[in-house]
C-alpha cells in the first residue's frame, strides 16, 4: 500500500506547521511506522530540526528537500518507500503551495487561538477546496481556561469547516523539545503526551495505514 501524504499548510506564519509536522513524525516513528520529512520552506526550519536530531543519533526517519516544481517528484519517490510523508510549506498562498496540496491525503492547517487567524486560513481553505484535497483544521497554543474554542470553532463553522477534535495546548514542552531535535512525547509523559497521541490517532483514522 502506498504511503500518505500529509501536507501542512497555513498562509499565516507562526502557527506551528514545523512543531505539528515534526511532533506527528515522532510519534508514528516511535510507533514502528517508516516516516519522512519533505521539507518545501526556504527558511528551513524542519531541516534544521531534522539535522539537529540527526547529530544526536539515529533520527528515526528520512528526510528531503524539495522546491515547488520538484514536490510531486519527491512525494512520488517517497510515497513508494515509507507509511507517511510530513510535507513542510512555506507561509504563504500561491503557485507554488499547489503541487503539495495537489499531492496529499491530507492537508493539516493549525491554526492558533484566535478567530483572525481562522480567518487568515481561507486561502490555503480555498486553494485546498479546489484540489479536492481533505483538511484538517488543527487549534494549536490553546489556552486553558478561555473560551477561545468556542471563537475558533464560530469562526469555522462561517467558513464551512470543522476542526479536529484534538487540541494542542499552549505549552513550553513544544518550544523546548523542538529545540533539541525531538518530539515533546520524548520529554516524558503530561498533557502534551497525550495530546499528540489523539491528535496522531485522528490523523491515522482519516488517512488509514
Amino acid at each position: 500500500m502506498a504511503g500518505k501524504i500529509i501536507t501542512v499548510a497555513q498562509q499565516k506564519g507562526g502557527a506551528g506547521k514545523t512543531t505539528i509536522a515534526a511532533n506527528l513524525a515522532v510519534a508514528l516513528s516511535r510507533k514502528g511506522k517508516k516516516v519522512a520529512l519533505l521539507d518545501t520552506d526556504p527558511q528551513g526550519s524542519l531541516g534544521r530540526w531534522f539535522m539537529t536530531r540527526r547529530e544526536a543519533g539515529d533520527p528515526g526517519m528520512e528526510f528531503s528537500t524539495a522546491s515547488a516544481w520538484g514536490v510531486s517528484y519527491e512525494c512520488d519517490k517517497l510515497r513508494t518507500a515509507m507509511d507517511y510523508v510530513f510535507v513542510d510549506t512555506p507561509p504563504k498562498i500561491d503557485s507554488d503551495l499547489k503541487p503539495a496540496i495537489r499531492e496529499s491525503d491530507l492537508v493539516i492547517v493549525p491554526v492558533s487561538a484566535s478567530p483572525v487567524d481562522v480567518w487568515a486560513t481561507e486561502g490555503v481553505l480555498d486553494l485546498a477546496a479546489r484540489e479536492k484535497a481533505d483538511v484538517m483544521v488543527v487549534l494549536n497554543r490553546a489556552k486553558a481556561g478561555t473560551r477561545v474554542a468556542e471563537d475558533v470553532d464560530r469562526a469555522l463553522k462561517e467558513l464551512g469547516v470543522k476542526r479536529a477534535k484534538t487540541t494542542l495546548g499552549h505549552r513550553v514542552a513544544f518550544p523546548e523539545t523542538m529545540g533539541l531535535g525531538k518530539g515533546a512525547q520524548e520529554r516524558g509523559k503530561g498533557m502534551w503526551t497525550e495530546e499528540i497521541e489523539a491528535l496522531t490517532a485522528e490523523l491515522v483514522k482519516r488517512v488509514g495505514k
